[in-house]
Parts: C-alpha cells; structure tokens; sequence
C-alpha cells in the first residue's frame, strides 16, 4: 500500500510523467525516436539471435526505444517462437520450439510470495536452462538509451503444483484453466510478481495483460475466439466469488439458474432453434428476469479492476516512478459489452498507460470470428452482413463487408478512430495511450498478412490521431524484418527520430 504521508498531489504528479518518461532517448547507433516506439520481444529472440544483434535490427529498422519484455508466461501468444504451423520469418532459428514451457524467465526472489501456494521455484521457465532475461538485456539496452518494460500476462500451465487451488470454478463448480481474480493466493503471487521485478531489476516499467471476461459475455460468445467458449464452462463461482456477491447482495442461487437458463437459450440457439419471438428479444426475457447475469458480468470486471488497482499500488509502494500499465484486448473493437466494462476514464486512476490492441491486419478476421459467434446466440436474428454493420455503427467503424474482411483485415482509418477515442475517454487524466500495431500476427492461410505497407500505414494513422507512442505486436519472434521496418518508414516520414 501507499505510504499515507505521501501527498495525493505530487503522487499523481510523479505519476503523471512516468509514462512519457519511457520515451527518453540515449546515445545509440541509431537515432531513437522522440515518441515511444515499443515493441513486444521474448527471451527465446536474444537466445537465438544474441542480444546485440537483436537490439541493432529493432533500433536500425523500428526505431525502437522501449523493449516489452514477455518476464512471465507460458502462452505462446508473447513468448517463444513462431507458433507451430505458421510460416517461419526470415531471422532467428528456423525451427519450431516444440517443448516450450513458459514461466518466469527472470530469476524468482522467494522472499516475495510467502502469502502464496504458489511456490516461485516452481514458476521458473526452463526453456534457456538458467538464463535470466532481465539481467541480459537490461545492461545492454541501457547503454543504447533504450527502456525495458516488463510484460507479464494472465496465462498458466495446468500442471503446476497447487495449481487448482487458484483455478476458478465453472458453472458447475468445476475447475476451470484460468485463475481466479478473488483468490487471494493468486493475488498475493501477482503482487509478489510485480514487487519481485520492481525490486529486484533497474525495470523501466509493468505491464500485465489478462484476456478474459465475465460469465455474461462468454457465455453468449461475445469473442473472437475460435470455437467460442462452451456456456457451461463459464466463470467464476468459486466460494471466494459467492462470498463477494453475497456481500454486494447479489443472490447467488439465482445467478446460477439464471446462468443455466442463459445455458440452455445459448444450447438451443447454435443448434438454430428460433424461439418464438427471436433470439433478441428471447435473451432480453432471461435479463430482465434475471438481472443476476448482468450482476455477475460486473462483479468479474470490478474484480479485474481490483487486481489492476492493486498491482499499481504495489509496485508505486516500492518504486513511485516506475509506470505502470495495462494489455486492453482486441474484443474492445469487437464486443460493444466487453467495451463498456473498459472505461478507460475509470482505469486511468490506476494505470499510467494503456496498450489498447488495434491489431489492423488480423483484426478483419478476428471481426468476422466474433460475427460467427454472437450471430449464432443474441443476433441470430440479424443476417451476418446486416450484424457486422449494426456492430459498425455502434462501435463507430467504417470498415468493408463481412465476406472482405479476413482477406482484407481492417484498415488503417481503424487504427486512427480507435486511437482518436481511447484518447478522448482518458482527457484530462495523466493515462497515456498506446496503440497496439499488428506485425505478422498468424491469420489463417488465405486471409489478410501482414505488410510493410500496411504497418506503415498503421503506425501512421496512430501518431496522426495523436499517440504519444506505439507498440509493435505481438511479438517480435514471429515479424518479418521487412514489415518492421515498414513501423521504420512512417517514423522517418513523420520525422520523429533525430
């Protein structure tokens, strides 16, 4: 927690310039950029490549000034190599890692999970024997001027020891993969987690990303995931979160049923059973009759935004100047539900920064994905063209037809319009905004890739909006070189490095 004789006036003063300081620039081969260009790296990049080789292609070609470093995770999405199956880019090993592991690729400090079943030795990643990432790159990135992020995500094995213990629990009270945000031995290891590297590492920054929702959303199909999730599995309803709506005086037991009835509309509607009045006005009977679904939605979302306020006052209890922020996830272009629990005005008191994803290329894909789900369940209704024009207006987009779309993507006036808002919505906070560009994120084999002009086009759209920075995504393990340094291009074109 915060010292109490610290003043709330020169705390949020402090904090006002700890984003913007991320984009300080030093002495370098190349010139960095006077705007924060970021990008996302994992360790298996320097092990493959060597850290001086790795850091000289993202400052010849990107500019890059700050390294988001993947610290923690065992998701292939920001660490390890390409993922199996998708074409291989043209630098680093040319070979799948197939027995990636994921975990802490930094060196756990016991001392700093104590109030967890969670044991730090058991978190530590593998994969490079006893390489620590943060303790390679950190000095060499310092001596070129460039700043290091620690990126974290939401995303664990099942095999942990005591794993279970911090698992969430399903409709059906079963165990489900994810975490559960009110366990407290998940938030003592995530507080731990994050004093770790504050303490430990000369770090330049945090930043945690967790891409997941409340029961409501997922059990309706409101993603882009692929297959959606099944509405039975949905979470949380562990005691831990029984107990915290008991408190808010939400009626457990009628949450449940309304779930199950919720189950059993989601059940009917994928297998094309109209109800007698629609699917629309059918799902609106079950809210209206249970408005314990919409409670629980938010109660996952406020529990969200607990875990954040807590990881931000954890780590301004052991480094005030130390910015920290957040992964905000694509399904905010997509589900105007799950845009509605991210207000951005309500997240800026805890979060210095926000990545807001606007991955352009993949994100036609992804769009049409979410269409297929929710045009199954709430819209059935609605012909696939006629949703995807009703989710345009709604979310304030102008992109092409639902059949142009994955091959395609979205355009680079996506980008523009979403950074345009997501500024709007933190005016007058101290919240910087950086947009999420897409590099090479696999699409499926005939869809949109990925090119130099369309980074370039991106990058350019989200400094015209007026973004103070970017970060290059999703990880560097998987971009072509030339599609980087179409990032490069728009930043010479803008004439930000010098």
């Amino acid at each position: 927690m915060f010292d109490p004789e610290v003043n709330r006036r020169s705390f949020l003063k402090t904090a006002a310039g700890a984003a913007g300081a991320l984009a300080v620039s030093g002495p370098s081969g190349a010139a960095l950029s006077s705007k924060m260009i970021g990008i996302q790296v994992g360790a298996v990049s320097f092990v493959d490549e060597g850290t001086e080789r790795v850091l000289d292609a993202l400052q010849e070609r990107a500019y890059v000034n700050t390294l988001f470093l993947a610290v923690f995770t065992y998701g292939r999405g920001i660490a390890g190599r390409q993922i199996p199956g998708q074409p291989l880019p043209d630098h680093g090993k040319q070979e799948y890692d197939l027995k990636f592991h994921g975990g802490n690729f930094a060196t756990p400090h016991p001392q700093y999970y104590k109030n967890t079943v969670l044991a730090a030795k058991d978190t530590r990643a593998p994969d490079h024997g006893n390489l620590d990432i943060l303790a390679e790159v950190l000095p060499a990135a310092k001596k070129r001027g460039m700043k290091t992020v620690c990126w974290l995500e939401d995303v664990f094995r099942t095999d942990l020891p005591n794993i279970g213990r911090l698992q969430e629990r399903d409709l059906y009270g079963r165990n489900a993969e994810t975490l559960c945000l009110n366990n407290p031995d998940y938030r003592n290891f995530l507080t731990g987690l994050v004093e770790d590297y504050a303490r430990s590492y000369e770090v330049d920054g945090i930043m945690w990303g967790c891409e997941r929702q409340g029961a409501l959303s997922d059990a309706l199909g409101a993603t882009h995931d692929d297959p959606p999730i099944d509405p039975g599995n949905v979470t949380c309803f562990c005691q831990f979160c029984q107990d915290k709506a008991k408190q808010r005086g939400i009626s457990v037991e009628r949450a449940r049923q309304g779930f199950l009835e919720l189950e059993k509309f989601v059940r009917a509607a994928r297998t094309g059973k109209r109800p007698v009045d629609g699917y629309y006005v059918q799902f609106w009977r079950l809210l209206l009759r249970y408005p314990e679904l919409a409670a629980w939605e938010m109660l996952w979302t406020d529990s969200l935004r607990e875990m954040y306020d807590a990881l931000y006052k954890t780590v301004k209890a052991v480094k005030i100047d130390v910015p920290v922020g957040w992964h905000i996830w694509h399904n905010n272009s997509f589900n105007p539900i799950y845009r509605a629990e991210q207000d951005l005005h309500e997240l800026s008191k805890y979060s210095d920064f926000l990545k807001i994803v606007m991955y352009h290329n993949c994100g036609g894909e992804r769009m049409a994905l979410y269409v297929d789900n929710i045009g199954s369940t709430l819209y059935g209704d609605l012909s696939k063209q006629g949703l995807l024009e009703f989710n345009y207006a709604v979310m304030n987009l102008k992109e092409r037809s639902y059949d142009q779309i994955p091959y395609t993507g979205l355009s680079a006036d996506y980008v523009y319009r979403e950074t345009k808002r997501a500024l709007e919505a933190v005016a007058g906070t101290h919240t910087s905004i950086w947009p999420g560009i897409d590099i090479d994120i696999p699409t499926e084999t005939n869809h949109s890739k990925s090119t130099p002009q369309g980074t370039k086009e991106a990058v350019l759209a989200a400094f015209r909006a007026g973004a103070p920075g970017v970060l290059l995504s999703r990880k560097y393990s998987e971009m072509k070189l030339a599609d980087l340094s179409g990032a490069g291009e728009a930043i010479r074109e803008l004439k930000l490095a010098g």
